[in-house]
């Protein structure tokens, strides 16, 4: 018998850097990655669905699940309550998949912070930071995009810095190269962290072990 205990992979890097094209390319080539759902403290607008594009919460009770601790991030953005719940993480380890979250450094730091008070959580973190080998290219890829203003390009570079500067605090650092690289880098990772012996269950042999719970066969 062989089993895998589900653990969550968290992504982050300065913008512009990739990592949203990266997880879901890693999610599309991995069934067994579940998708995390953010959490927002407004109405839908038009075309969007509760538990598909967000988990719609009024102010009150997104408030009350900050004070109840049940979020692993949150943040007011633009007077807006935005955040991923616990449950959202624990439902997809349930059904043994999983989970990956992408994250700016800060929220990184938040969920880091949280895990490791948690037992539920602690041990079950694997966290990957990306980013373009130099500034000089994270600036070529911004004004690639032509979707931001010089002056807009000017501050993502100036807020990166201090973003990059913390490339220690994470266990996997990926120095993005072509999209297709930094695919196949983190497919690597997640491979080697779902070999990892400590997340393993293994029997081999004529009796059985005893059942382990929430894991991946």
């Amino acid at each position: 018998m062989h089993a895998c205990a589900p653990f969550l992979l968290l992504i982050s890097a300065p913008s512009g850097a990739g990592k949203t094209t990266v997880s879901q390319g890693l999610m599309s080539a991995n069934p067994r990655i579940g998708r995390i759902i953010t959490c927002a403290s407004r109405a839908p607008r038009p075309g969007e669905v509760d538990g598909v594009d967000y988990h719609f919460f009024s102010r009150s009770e997104f408030e009350a699940r900050i004070a109840a601790g049940e979020f692993l991030e949150y943040a007011n953005v633009y007077g807006d309550w935005k955040g991923i719940l616990k449950e959202s993480v624990q439902a997809h380890w349930a059904t043994g998949k999983d989970a990956l979250l992408s994250v700016d450094v800060q929220g990184a730091e938040t969920v880091r912070r949280v895990v490791a008070s948690d037992p539920a959580l602690v041990g079950r973190l694997v966290t990957v930071f990306i980013t373009p080998p130099s500034r000089e290219e994270l600036e070529s890829r911004l004004r690639g995009r032509d979707a931001d203003a010089p002056e807009a390009i000017a501050r993502r570079l100036d807020m990166a810095e201090p973003e990059v500067a913390r490339w220690a605090e994470f266990d996997y650092l990926l120095v993005s190269r072509s999209r297709e690289d930094d695919l196949r880098s983190l497919q690597s990772i997640y491979e080697a962290e779902s070999a990892r012996v400590s997340r393993q269950t293994f029997h081999w042999g004529l009796t059985e072990p005893a059942p382990v719970a929430n894991l991946r066969s």
